[in-house]
């Protein structure tokens, strides 16, 4: 070929790549939250009651009653994996014990998967959950009904026992049930990292406005939320913590209404301790992302994943050569 040739088609190349991960990297680095001031005097007294907190008093006067099989026990813990999932839906726990929730390492650092539920409304289905627990020792159980309206609650329950129960985990990652984690690219991400704390990391979401419907089952009157626009928080089905923000937002989770959505709940409390959230394009948000062997070895999660997915998803990924750029 000759040389225009091949600078056309080297054009062509460069063209490609630059439309493929530009918007990603747009995200990346032009949409990131403003750093958040530590003068304000609020912020500066829940970082330093969350510096302070004495876990051991709260094992024994948890918000809500909780009945765990689970235990971090006393190793170090590099990533805690706490998955929001429904009493009813235990095939689908299953397929994530058997796929990446099955991950007990990454790069020679303790993975664990554990799950976050709330009581059910039937009793069948309690002792089937109690027979579960006793044998994957792994779920976690509120004393609340799991519904819809509970939902805040769940994540608040998630974070105290994160906490209280493990505080030896570096790491914390809230995911929900139907979301594939990329656990090897996300540890390999996180042990890079330079900053070590107030590390609150997902796909940001920019001036949410609260459900003013009052014929919404998620409406937030304004006595309870008055502010206009949600500060910027990590969209819910999946966000890293670090174990010192998981302290700061449980002090600061007093006086946040639970009428707010869990995510938000989660973004309020962070700022009120002087935490901004950063966003990643490798977080997929409530997207979900087309099968790709490669690119599901490069992000971190995609959500809206079935079932028989999964098996494939992690069977590919987890084993088979490298990928280049």
């Amino acid at each position: 070929l000759r040389t225009h040739q091949w600078c056309f088609i080297l054009f062509n190349i460069l063209l490609f790549h630059v439309l493929l991960f530009g918007a990603d990297l747009l995200e990346e680095y032009f949409l990131q939250s403003l750093p958040l001031s530590y003068t304000d005097a609020k912020a500066l007294e829940i970082r330093e009651r969350a510096r302070k907190l004495d876990t051991n008093p709260l094992k024994a006067n948890l918000s809500y009653s909780v009945s765990s099989t689970a235990t971090c026990s006393h190793k170090e813990i590099f990533l805690l994996i706490l998955v929001c999932s429904s009493p009813e839906n235990r095939t689908r726990r299953n397929v994530i014990r058997q796929t990446w929730g099955n991950a007990t390492g990454a790069r020679g650092f303790a993975v664990l998967t554990l799950f976050a539920l709330g009581k059910p409304a039937s009793v069948t289905t309690q002792l089937e959950i109690d027979e579960e627990s006793q044998k994957h020792r792994d779920v976690i159980e509120g004393s609340f009904i799991d519904a819809p309206e509970t939902l805040t609650q769940k994540m608040v329950m998630s974070v105290e026992w994160a906490v209280t129960f493990c505080p030896q985990a570096r790491y914390i990652l809230k995911a929900d049930e139907d979301v594939f984690v990329g656990v090897p690219s996300l540890a390999g991400y996180l042990l890079g990292l330079t900053q070590l704390e107030d590390v609150y990391m997902g796909r940001v979401i920019h001036q949410a406005v609260p459900n003013r419907d009052p014929a919404s089952p998620g409406f937030v009157p304004t006595h309870r939320y008055a502010h206009e626009f949600y500060p910027d928080y990590c969209q819910g089905s999946a966000f890293v913590m670090s174990q010192d923000v998981a302290r700061k937002v449980y002090v600061a989770s007093e006086g946040v209404p639970l009428s707010v959505p869990p995510d938000a709940f989660v973004g309020i409390c962070a700022q009120r301790a002087g935490i901004a959230p950063t966003h990643s394009s490798r977080f997929s948000g409530e997207k979900h992302i087309s099968y790709n062997r490669c690119c599901y070895k490069f992000i971190f999660t995609s959500s809206n994943v079935k079932e028989d997915e999964l098996f494939q998803d992690w069977k590919e990924t987890s084993g088979g050569k490298d990928c280049s750029l």
